[in-house]
């Protein structure tokens, strides 16, 4: 085995786990590269590889991150983390979100609240990229690449009809979604993403897709204290408006992901 080399980037554009998996999938076929450090934070990874790095910076480029390369040193091996604790996190963190995914869909439709179905969708986002992080290390990439570009376009799909319903509403006499509903589940939710903060929190770990985790489930919280806010002004205006408007602007956020999920798929 040759020496072991440390190439450093600075990648701008990656800031959730979706960039983070696009960057691995992108090199782990290749032999020489034998570990990635992450810090999404600072926008910063590292390759610890062997050889060159040429087929590493162009293959970081071809994905249009706004990447910048930062120079290469020799470098010891990195003591890498023990990952079983970390997947039994993010194990709880999947099931919770896929849970609240099924619990916000069935509620949302039941209560008419567009917020509501849309917040499930949120989730169901959050957890397509968690089980692509469990699934398939290695030499899956081909299958995840196929799982990421099923996820991705079913997903564009859920939103686009999510955006058609909350049009047809906006434009057609419908009824006024259950307040009550919208808020009890939504500070359900909320809890179960606090808990899975709390979770991912406690495993101190330095490793990118646990920080990335911690991003994206800030993000949930944030969305859940929007339904809540919508559902209070349902109550307090006796209007649909505010549902329309909440679940208008998750479907956004839903879509987004999807075309990042899709972008793993390349």
């Amino acid at each position: 085995m040759g020496e072991m080399n440390k190439s450093t980037f600075i990648v701008s554009q990656m800031d959730c786990p979706s960039e983070e998996q696009m960057i691995r999938m992108k090199l782990e076929s290749y032999a020489q590269v034998k570990y990635l450090d992450f810090d999404i934070p600072n926008r910063k990874l590292e390759v610890y590889h062997l050889e060159g790095n040429e087929e590493i910076k162009a293959s970081i480029s071809e994905l249009k991150l706004g990447d910048k390369f930062m120079g290469t040193e020799e470098a010891e091996p990195p003591v890498i983390e023990d990952q079983s604790k970390q997947k039994t996190i993010l194990w709880w963190v999947l099931g919770i979100n896929f849970g609240f995914f099924i619990i916000e869909m069935t509620t949302g439709w039941i209560s008419s609240s567009m917020g509501l179905i849309a917040d499930s969708l949120d989730m169901l986002a959050d957890s397509i990229v968690y089980a692509l992080s469990l699934f398939a290390v290695g030499g899956a990439i081909s299958r995840k690449k196929k799982v990421a570009k099923f996820s991705g376009y079913f997903q564009i799909a859920l939103a686009t009809l999510g955006f058609a319903e909350v049009l047809r509403r906006f434009f057609t006499s419908s009824e006024t979604p259950m307040f009550e509903w919208m808020i009890i589940v939504s500070i359900l939710a909320l809890l179960g993403n606090l808990i899975s903060l709390w979770l991912i929190n406690k495993a101190k770990s330095k490793e990118a897709h646990m920080q990335a985790s911690a991003i994206f489930t800030s993000n949930d919280i944030i969305v859940n204290c929007g339904v809540i806010l919508a559902g209070v002004l349902v109550y307090f205006l006796d209007s649909k408006w505010p549902d329309l408007v909440i679940g208008g602007i998750v479907f956004t956020f839903v879509m987004r992901g999807a075309i990042r999920i899709l972008k793993l798929s390349k």
